[in-house]
Order: structure tokens, then sequence, then C-alpha cells
């Protein structure tokens, strides 16, 4: 393991952006993601500075939230913050937003239809307190909507001065290109690794995963036959992890343990030098719920694995596909 002394940025793809070899999260200011049942059960805008005021600090210069996130409360938070930082913040923090999640109770409040995506992105850019944002994802696919819609509403995004780039892509109409890929990663779901992940190398996409911490399961705080820790992901929302929750699953994070253990570093720090190293990985993105939370991630920019110790680790978790 070798030191490595300060932030790094790395090309997103080929949009000639670079970002922070991590990004921020958004998604647990003013509620849990998109899910209205948690709305207001996620940080409060004061807390939700604090943590972008790490970031920041840290050098963090992607940050990502979604339209629905909190029911619009983390892009506004992120407004509020951008504001009362000041412009050159903005000029050096690169937004992500996202569209295709409901935003309200009518049947043109959620999916990519062109109506929907005109009216979000001005929505965002409202509570975000800009005039564009950088990055622009779709959320989600939506096969009720032709994709010629959706890329042709992109494509006007980008000529009104609304994104300064976006995320699809239609070479048969010279219309905008895919340029970025976001997706659950970690050492427990490698599943991209089949196709996904080839596939971006081939083309160029960059990759920022999400979820790299497989929602707390990689930073030792769950353990077998003891409850779930209050406010954690598996109280919260742990419907997407509740597979994991298996004899063979805590076997597998003791061992893990302890190879942390015999290095002199924490878990989540392991499990984030570990995407940190991956080839195929730009960004992968965090999700804290406190400032000290990016402390491992800190820890991680500086920790360089070998391709001894990336091997070992990656046989303790075996496929995970």
């Amino acid at each position: 393991m070798q030191a490595c002394p300060r932030m790094e940025y790395k090309p997103l793809g080929r949009t000639g952006l670079k970002v922070s070899a991590v990004g921020l999260g958004c998604g647990n200011f003013g509620g849990i993601g998109s899910l209205p049942a948690l709305f207001g059960q996620g940080e409060s805008e004061r807390e939700a500075h604090a943590i972008m005021d790490a970031a920041d600090e840290m050098g963090i210069n992607f940050f990502d939230t979604a339209n629905a996130y909190g029911g619009g409360r983390s892009e506004a938070y992120i407004g509020s913050w951008l504001r009362a930082r000041g412009p050159l913040v903005r000029h050096r923090i690169l937004l992500s937003s996202k569209v295709f999640n409901p935003v309200g109770p009518g049947v043109n409040d959620a999916g990519l239809s062109r109506l929907h995506i005109m009216q979000q992105i001005e929505s965002s850019l409202k509570r975000l307190g800009t005039d564009y944002a950088d990055m622009y994802l779709l959320h989600e696919p939506e096969w009720s909507t032709p994709l010629e819609e959706t890329l042709r509403a992109f494509d006007d995004l980008i000529k009104q001065g609304f994104m300064a780039k976006a995320m699809w892509l239609s070479d048969a109409h010279g219309w905008v290109r895919l340029d970025w890929v976001q997706n659950a990663f970690s050492l427990f779901n490698r599943r991209d690794e089949r196709e996904l992940l080839p596939l971006c190398a081939e083309h160029g996409l960059g990759y920022t995963p999400f979820s790299p911490l497989a929602g707390g399961w990689l930073t030792g705080k769950y353990r077998a036959g003891e409850p779930f820790p209050a406010g954690s992901r598996m109280t919260l929302r742990p419907e997407p992890y509740a597979a994991w929750t298996t004899d063979g699953t805590f076997t597998m994070l003791g061992r893990f343990g302890l190879y942390a253990q015999e290095r002199g570093t924490e878990m989540a720090t392991l499990a984030l030098a570990w995407l940190l190293g991956h080839p195929q990985v730009t960004a992968p993105i965090v999700g804290p719920r406190k400032p000290t939370h990016l402390d491992p991630a800190r820890q991680a920019v500086d920790l360089k694995l070998s391709q001894t110790e990336r091997d070992e680790i990656a046989a303790i978790f075996g496929e995970r596909r």
C-alpha cells in the first residue's frame, strides 16, 4: 500500500469534464432517496450544508442529486448552499441531476416524455438556483416512451443551454451521445463486470457507481445476531439489501473485517479503496449522513492497493454477481 497526498481527478468518459475520484451523493438531503414515505427523514438543510462544506473542503467537485430526492428538498438544499457560498463555489462544483421518478400525482408527473423532461429541468434549475446543470441523467429507463422522443428532448436541452452535457446517445440521428453510466456497484454487487463495464471501456463511457458500501454492509456496522442500528439503511429502506441477511454474508464480512484490521484500516476505507483502484470505475458516489462519514473516502483516496491485495479482497467475496 502506498500513500497519495491529495484528491485525484479523472476524466468522465469523453465529456471533457474532470470529476473528483469520489462523488458526493445527495440522496439523503431532506429524505431517503425518492420514496415519499421517507421524505423529511434525511438530513436537514443545516446538516446538508455541513456535509457539502466538508466535501468541498476535501476536494470533491461532483455533487449528484435528482429531482425527486426528498421531494425536491435535496436540490433546494444544494441551491441554498451554493447561494450562501458564492459564485466561485458554483464555478468549481459540477452538478448532476436526474429525471424519471414521480414528482406528483398526475399521470404525466413521471417518466421520460418530452413534456416531463422539459418541465423537470426547469424545476430542478430553479431549486438549484442555477441556469444550467453540468450533467443530467435518465434515472431509470422507461420503455413506454419512444426512445426518439427522449433523445430529442435531451438534444433540445443542450441547444437551449439548460445542460452543459447530456448523457444519452443516438449516433444515427446526430443527437447527443451517452457519456456516463451510474449503477449500483460494490464488492457485494459486481454484476456489471460481466457486460456493462467492458461496454463502458469499449465506448469510452464514464462509470460512477452508487451504493459503494452496499447500504452500510461494507462498513461493519451490521453484526450477526444483533438488531440493525437505528437510522441505517436496513431499518429505513431494507428491501434492496434484504437478501444479504444470511450466515454466509456475516462470515464473509468477518473475514473482510479481519483483513482490514491486519492492515490497520477500516472496512469502509478498504472497500472504497478497492473501487477507486478499479480500472473501469471513474468515481464512486458516497452518501454520508454526517461530515465524519466522509473520513473513509478521504482515507481511501490516500490508499493504493497492490494488485495482489485487490485479488485477495475480491476472493473474500467471490463472484458476488
